[in-house]
């Protein structure tokens, strides 16, 4: 082995890796972005749940015990109700993860020793049923633990009861069903026209489709039409072996399902097509691939709990298509809400497909000149 020959071959490869600047951000950015995510956004300790409070005895007492749950820091306020109803509405919309109930008989219940509240849960997301054992361990004065198990409640280890809803078996599958349907849409599509673009220049097609009397509309929407078939056959295939094998059910309407995967496969899709329209080669589409990737997966509440994140990484998932989709679809499949019903997430799905277009648009007619 000729080591001036080899020293020369390293010199050529770190020649041009320092040309590449995506390889140059890949090498520190994955350490960067993984240190980040993991030491600060990323906590599992709960806090700041959205809750709705239905105090219906509204005295000292039970005003006390609200108080003494509110400052655990597991649940905030965001609505008030006057019924339980109200509070399951609240949680079939996904505007509210926790309910908590005080029934109008506070006092004589607490005097007799019986269950004096109720704490409603989203078992749509099993790490809120974990804090909502917390709450359920707040002491309450007076009070005596209830051993009689109420219908579809788990007993709590004293006077208040957990009521969990839309998954009261607590069974991990109908949790990680529906949140795989977006996790794998997110990959595929985003890859798969991550690389179209790139794919025709590096083949010598792209000169020929120019040539072609095409628009940069017609030619970018004609890239994204095929996947959306292909995104919307491997939705069928994940609801119909979550179905099968695991017993997932579908609690709202497949119609809505199929349109919330819709919405998400063209957010993906356009979000692919600006990739490619900026990166120089399949390989560097495949790393920026991942750099939308890794965040969506560990930001969007499929992996991690979205309330205990700090603020700044929550603002950050708000941007990503996959946070939203997940609240779409655990709100459709689990909790049988519409569509309507969920119109924030819809609404900002539609907004960013809108803004990659648009972006992806202009890029590729500014690389035409």
């Amino acid at each position: 082995m000729n080591w001036r020959r080899l020293w020369a071959i390293v010199l050529k490869e770190l020649r041009q890796m320092s040309r590449d600047r995506i390889t140059l951000a890949m090498i520190v950015g994955i350490p960067v972005i993984q240190l980040v995510l993991f030491g600060y956004a990323i906590n599992t300790n709960l806090r700041g749940l959205d809750a709705g409070i239905a105090d219906q005895a509204n005295s000292a007492g039970s005003r006390a015990l609200v108080m003494d749950m509110l400052a655990t820091g597991v649940i905030a306020p965001v609505a008030h109700a006057d019924t339980p109803e109200e509070l399951v509405a609240m949680l079939r919309r996904g505007q509210i993860s926790i309910g908590v109930v005080v029934p109008p008989d506070f006092e004589r219940r607490r005097y007799d020793g019986r269950q004096v509240a109720q704490i409603m849960v989203d078992g749509s997301d099993n790490v809120v049923q974990s804090a909502a054992a917390q709450l359920a361990q707040v002491p309450v004065d007076g009070s005596a633990p209830d051993t009689r198990a109420p219908l579809v409640s788990t007993p709590a280890a004293g006077p208040i009861s957990i009521v969990s809803f839309y998954n009261p078996q607590r069974r991990s599958a109908v949790n990680i069903v529906p949140g795989l349907i977006g996790v794998i849409l997110t990959m595929t599509m985003v890859l798969f026209t991550g690389i179209a673009i790139v794919r025709e220049r590096e083949r010598g097609n792209m000169e020929l489709l120019i040539a072609t009397p095409l628009t940069s509309a017609e030619l970018m929407v004609g890239k994204v039409l095929p996947y959306i078939g292909i995104g919307l056959l491997q939705v069928t295939v994940i609801l119909a072996l979550g179905r099968w094998l695991f017993t997932v059910p579908i609690h709202g309407s497949l119609l809505d399902v199929y349109l919330a995967a819709g919405l998400l496969i063209l957010a993906n899709l356009t979000m692919g097509l600006l990739i490619s329209t900026r990166a120089q080669s399949q390989f560097q589409a495949m790393q920026m691939t991942f750099f939308v990737f890794l965040p969506s997966i560990l930001l969007s509440g499929f992996m991690f709990p979205f309330a205990g994140m700090p603020q700044a990484a929550q603002w950050l998932a708000e941007i990503l298509p996959l946070t939203h989709f997940l609240r779409l679809i655990r709100g459709v499949m689990l909790r049988g809400a519409s569509l309507w019903e969920l119109w924030r997430e819809v609404a900002a799905l539609v907004a960013f497909t809108a803004v990659m277009m648009t972006a992806a648009i202009l890029r590729f007619r500014k690389r035409l000149d």
